[in-house]
This record gives C-alpha cells, sequence and structure tokens, in this order.
C-alpha cells in the first residue's frame, strides 16, 4: 500500500470539495418504524457517526406513497419527513459532512398491501415473480398496474417534488436510484417494459422516461448537485434479465449523460456471477469509464485495496462502500491507519431492532 491512498485524497465534485473518496452507499436499513416513515434521532445518530466520509448518500427514501415498497423505509413526501431529514443534515453539516439523499420509487418490486390494496406501478402489467417486504413479512409480487401517460405524468412531477423537498430538507444534492430492479430499471428492460408507446419499444423510447425526471430535477437542484445510479449487468433480479439490448441501453443513457454536468455516475459492479451470462459485462468499471467524461462513482464488494486500486488506475473517480460502513462507522480513520475492521451482523441489516446493528458498531479507539 502506497503511503498517500488514493482514496484518502480530496476529490472536487461539482462545486463541492469532499474530504476523500470513499462514498456511503445508500442502504436500506428498514429503521422508519412508525406511522409516517419519519426519520428519527436514530438516523441522526447513524449517519453523523460516519460523516467522515467524503460522502454520504442516504438510504433510499421513497418519493410519493404510491413509491413505497418495502416496511418501515423514510420517505421525503411529506413535511414531517422533510423535518426528520433536516435533522439529519443539520448534524451531519455541522461535523463538516456532505451528503445526498437517494430518491426513490420501486415499481413493481411493490405489494397492494402498501397500496390499500390497488396494484403498484409498472411500465407494463407484468409480474416480476419476485418477493415483497410487507408489513406483514415477505409476500409473493403480483402482476402490477401498467401506468398510463398520465401516471408517468404525474410521478415524474413526484419526483420533481420530492427534489423540492429535498432542498428545503438541507441535502448537499441527491441521487436518482435508477437502478436494481426499480421503476426505472423497469423502463429500461424488455423483460419488464413492452410498451408500444413512447416510453416503450426501441432503447430511445425506453430510456425516455429516465431523462424526463432528470430535466424536471435539474430546475431544482443544479445539474452538479444531482447523482444518478445504474446496475448495467443486473441479471436474474426482480424479474430483471439481461438481453442483446441491456448494454447497449446503458451505454446510450450514460454517452447522453456527457451533455449533463451532473455529480456523478455511480456504477455497480454485478451483484451475481455472469460471466455465463450471454450479452452481460463483467468488468462494468473497465467498460464504461471510456464512455463517460464525468465523475465515475463505482461500488460491490470493495476492498480497500480494491478501491484505491480502481482509482489508481483510472477505472473509477469515487467508490462507495456499503456493508463496511455499516460495521465500520470510522471507516475512513481505520483505512487511513490501516486498522482491523468489524465483522457485520447480516441479521440485523434490515430490522426493526433500533441500535442493535444500527449505531453501536463501536469506533477502533473505543474497542
Amino acid at each position: 500500500m502506497t503511503k498517500i491512498q488514493p482514496l484518502l485524497t480530496p476529490y472536487k465534485m461539482g462545486d463541492l470539495l469532499l474530504k476523500n473518496r470513499m462514498v456511503i452507499a445508500p442502504m436500506t436499513r428498514s429503521r422508519c418504524n412508525n406511522n409516517e416513515n419519519i426519520p428519527t434521532d436514530l438516523h441522526v445518530k447513524y449517519y453523523t457517526q460516519r460523516a467522515s466520509s467524503g460522502l454520504i448518500i442516504t438510504e433510499g427514501s421513497q418519493i410519493s406513497k404510491r413509491a413505497v415498497g418495502y416496511v418501515n423505509t423514510p420517505g421525503i413526501y411529506s413535511k414531517n419527513q422533510v423535518k426528520g431529514w433536516k435533522n439529519v443534515t443539520d448534524a451531519v453539516h455541522k461535523k463538516e459532512g456532505k451528503i445526498f439523499i437517494q430518491l426513490w420509487h420501486v415499481g413493481r418490486v411493490s405489494h397492494p398491501d402498501f397500496h390499500n390494496g390497488e396494484l403498484p406501478f409498472a411500465p407494463s402489467a407484468l409480474n416480476p415473480n419476485s418477493k415483497s417486504f410487507t408489513p406483514n413479512g415477505f409476500k409473493d409480487t403480483v402482476t402490477p398496474k401498467e401506468m398510463t401517460l398520465d401516471d408517468i405524468k404525474t410521478t415524474i412531477e413526484e419526483f420533481k417534488q420530492a427534489a423540492i423537498n429535498a432542498k428545503e430538507a438541507g441535502f448537499d444534492g441527491l441521487e436518482i436510484h435508477s437502478s436494481n430492479g426499480y421503476l426505472f430499471h423497469q423502463f429500461f428492460n424488455k423483460s419488464s417494459n413492452i410498451r408500444k408507446d413512447k416510453y416503450g419499444g426501441n432503447i430511445e423510447n425506453r430510456a425516455r422516461f429516465f431523462f424526463e425526471v432528470l430535466d424536471e430535477i435539474k430546475q431544482v437542484f443544479p445539474e452538479n448537485c444531482i447523482g444518478v445510479r445504474f446496475n448495467p449487468s443486473m441479471h436474474n433480479t426482480h424479474g430483471i434479465d439481461v438481453d442483446e439490448e441491456t448494454i447497449p441501453l446503458f451505454e446510450y443513457v450514460i454517452k447522453k449523460l456527457n451533455n449533463y454536468n451532473i455529480a456523478y455516475v455511480h456504477l455497480s459492479e454485478p451483484f451475481t456471477d455472469v460471466s455465463k451470462v450471454p450479452y452481460a459485462v463483467e468488468n462494468i468499471a473497465n467498460h464504461f469509464r471510456p464512455l463517460y467524461h464525468g465523475t465515475l462513482m463505482i461500488n460491490n464488494n470493495f476492498t480497500q485495496e480494491k478501491g484505491n486500486t480502481v482509482i489508481k488506475n483510472g477505472f473509477a473517480d469515487l467508490v462507495a462502500y456499503g456493508k463496511l460502513f455499516i460495521s465500520n462507522p470510522d471507516l475512513v480513520e481505520r483505512f487511513e491507519k490501516n486498522l482491523p475492521l468489524t465483522a457485520w451482523d447480516t441479521d440485523t441489516f434490515y430490522s426493526d431492532t433500533g441500535e442493535k446493528g444500527y449505531t453501536d458498531y463501536p469506533f477502533y479507539a473505543n474497542n
């Protein structure tokens, strides 16, 4: 390991100066166990514990009640939710941290239990044949409601309003969650979008909804305060499969983003082994880095060594860490001093256990 680690060098992202290149990946933790899905003092503690990172991206936060698909997850659509998040951003800023909120709509990976018996929204009426984490436990997904043009228009307006709310809550920026089999990804993919109108069919049409949302949000936040997230080679998850047009679609989208001045493109390396999946790309950062001229963030199972290497080799500018930041709130300091790492407890990732497995992981100095 070189004395000056690339991960620990400052980075200018838009108008923000990040103190290092280590980002807290957006991670659902299911701790909003109140009737209005409001972030609480527990969230304030969790995020401020990790404010030494260059950038925090919050857990996915629903843009509306229609967007909900997981139990005990926060929203950004009500006044009380805005107040709850404002407490978080104020505390993070006092620690000289930077924080973006991730805007989330799960689409068809929801369940009628969240919507008073009504069907969840999706680009097409195709069941993902997955599981939804409802207040009554895991349930099979259902065939969703194909969104009308009015539904799409309303959803675009909801994303814009969520951005307005995020600005009021004091966030430095936001990330559009267009990944992991959720609503935008459903529009992108032919296994979930068989529409015959301007939002279906060819690649440009399937990307249209995403760019229409981006164009609305940039009226609220400067472009250089907006990040986007993609998972190009996700396969056999939430009913999303890689096909011959999957990678070309993401190539089209990411190349088109060169015409914008956004904060970053956030990419995930494959969640599963795709070495034998036709048309999939195994090394996402290597493949997309030449196509995108702005800030590139990469994630999924990066270690300290791998993170430093991917930046040193020029394939990414920022590295997002998930599970390591869960169990090591002082991960930056541990990397800096090459200290041992605390193992995470998977049983408390998504649970109503309060502080346990959330804010009770020790700082190294307190071990």
